[in-house]
């Protein structure tokens, strides 16, 4: 059995497949459909007619104009990332994710009411910012801990489905609009700014009705509340064998972080301290920097570009329906990215599918630069000329590229990352280390977004060749220093990884959890007989 009832390493009784504990999985993922939408709905969003013209936005001033709009999220998302650690921490999952999706509405409410005032604009993007931001750093953990093990990786590959599904909805939402409303229309700009409070109205009223995540309460000290949860989500009493070893594994889970926290005392604090320490050790440093890397050469590879500036980036090889061509890069990607995480991920490893990603999408990148820097079809549309047949050729030939390194980009760089910075720490410390992974990709997501308008009119058809020569820097990391981390333990991480030995409290308590382990067997016994 597989799928949504696939079997765990321990008896599992059918009552916990339930649809209460996918309903709120899927009220959950909600959350990453917003960062979706945005990534794919802004670009041609903000390129309108009606929306320079409100705006007073010039050619002089347009690289910089769009270039602090879309940087404003990303600024927003890493200062929302960064404050949520400690928000969650105070008040768990549940009402961190819903003060975030508030500050999303209030933002998304500012930038639809704007007129002519670019403040109301920036000030909406910042806000939406900091909401996704702290949003994306909740979703996955929170699902991961409402959800059972044998279908956690399901549950939280939600988080991605959601995502494709925002941006197939932005691209293709933008395409109708240039369809059916003049681009002289206020409404052309309109309607897409508003619809963000679509999915962000549904995910608000949705949290209500959602259970807290049972170690979030239990972290707190509310064992009643975490019990009663835990009955609900599992459809058992809470004397029941199985639940019982959930409840086992948190306490360990708990005892862990404390004894990561002892050096400095109890709390949150003292929790972020230790972990720092651990995070400072050899082996531990080297998973630091591996993160690092990989967020940012997954944002130098030049899909985040071509989401946010697909007017411009597509323009520059003599398309002129921009709308449709993104929309169908959008579905696309959505569903070879769907594909590859619900049928490959796991039976192709992680550094493969990186190497071979990373190597095609360079070959498509330069075969797209080299198109551009010889035919030039920008230049000839925006003269009023024609271009010839074999430019045209040409630019078929380079938009299928794109379509090409939309597939490959999606089986490699596209969610990686995110897959091994969950893979390669300890239990105890991947509340921080999630955190850290999430300011890794909004800082550097900023700094390219901000910096994309002014790189594109510097470099021209050289913009290309900046992804593509990244492209190749990526395979060149991803062969190098890039481990294999399918099915191994986190042991045999620490052995890829060159760990040295952790803290003197890490490792008495790590030595505890044998017996811990021995209980847990005897729960497994006990449930058996009372089967």
């Amino acid at each position: 059995m597989g799928g949504f009832r696939a079997v765990e390493d321990r008896p599992t009784p059918k009552e916990v497949y339930n649809w209460r504990l996918y309903t709120e999985a899927s009220i959950i993922a909600t959350g990453s459909l917003l960062f979706g939408y945005d990534s794919a709905f802004l670009g041609t969003t903000i390129s309108r007619k009606s929306f320079t013209a409100a705006f007073g936005i010039t050619s002089a001033t347009s690289s910089d104009v769009s270039s602090n709009i879309t940087s404003a999220f990303q600024a927003g998302a890493f200062f929302g990332a960064l404050f949520c650690y400690f928000f969650t921490e105070k008040f768990g999952r549940k009402w961190a994710l819903q003060f975030n999706v508030v500050l999303f509405l209030i933002g998304a409410i500012l930038m639809t009411a704007a007129t002519n005032q670019l403040s109301f604009i920036y000030a909406g993007r910042s806000l939406t910012g900091l909401g996704c931001g702290g949003i994306t750093a909740t979703v996955p953990s929170y699902i991961a801990e409402l959800s059972i093990s044998s279908i956690r990786g399901i549950l939280t590959g939600l988080f991605e489905v959601a995502y494709q599904i925002g941006s197939v909805i932005g691209f293709w939402i933008n395409y109708g609009i240039t369809q059916h409303i003049p681009s002289t229309s206020t409404a052309s700009w309109k309607i897409p700014m508003a619809f963000q409070l679509v999915p962000a109205g549904v995910l608000f009223f949705g949290i209500f009705f959602l259970h807290e995540s049972p170690l979030s309460l239990m972290r707190r000290e509310k064992h009643e509340e975490a019990y009663r949860a835990l009955e609900q989500l599992r459809k058992l009493p809470r004397d029941h064998p199985y639940v019982r070893e959930d409840i086992l594994m948190m306490q360990n889970r708990l005892a862990e972080e404390a004894s990561i926290a002892e050096t400095y005392g109890t709390g949150s604090w003292a929790f972020f301290r230790g972990a720092m320490s651990e995070f400072s050790r050899k082996g531990m440093r080297n998973r630091v920097f591996l993160v690092f890397w990989s967020f940012t050469l997954q944002n130098l590879s030049g899909a985040a570009a071509i989401n946010y500036y697909s007017p411009t980036l597509f323009g520059s090889i003599g398309i002129s329906d921009v709308a449709l061509y993104t929309g169908i890069y959008g579905l696309v990607k959505a569903i070879a990215s769907l594909i590859f995480y619900i049928f490959l991920i796991d039976l192709l490893g992680r550094r493969r599918p990186a190497i071979v990603s990373s190597i095609i999408c360079s070959v498509c990148l330069w075969i797209v630069g080299t198109y551009v820097k010889v035919g030039h079809p920008a230049d000839i549309i925006a003269a009023g000329g024609t271009l010839s047949d074999s430019t045209a050729r040409g630019g078929q030939a380079a938009t299928a590229m794109i379509m090409i390194y939309s597939v490959f980009w999606s089986f490699g760089l596209n969610g990686i990352p995110w897959i091994v910075a969950a893979e390669i720490f300890p239990g105890a410390l991947r509340n921080l280390s999630g955190t850290w992974a999430a300011l890794v990709q909004w800082a550097i997501q900023f700094v390219i977004t901000k910096a994309l308008p002014y790189i594109f009119s510097s470099f021209g058809y050289g913009t290309w060749f900046f992804f593509a020569t990244w492209m190749l820097v990526a395979t060149t990391w991803a062969f190098f220093f890039l481990p294999e981390t399918k099915g191994l333990t986190i042991d045999q991480m620490d052995a890829l990884l060159y760990v040295s030995h952790p803290s003197r409290n890490y490792q008495a308590h790590l030595t505890q959890s044998s017996f811990v382990v021995a209980t847990i067997r005897k729960f497994r016994i006990a449930f058996r007989e009372h089967r």
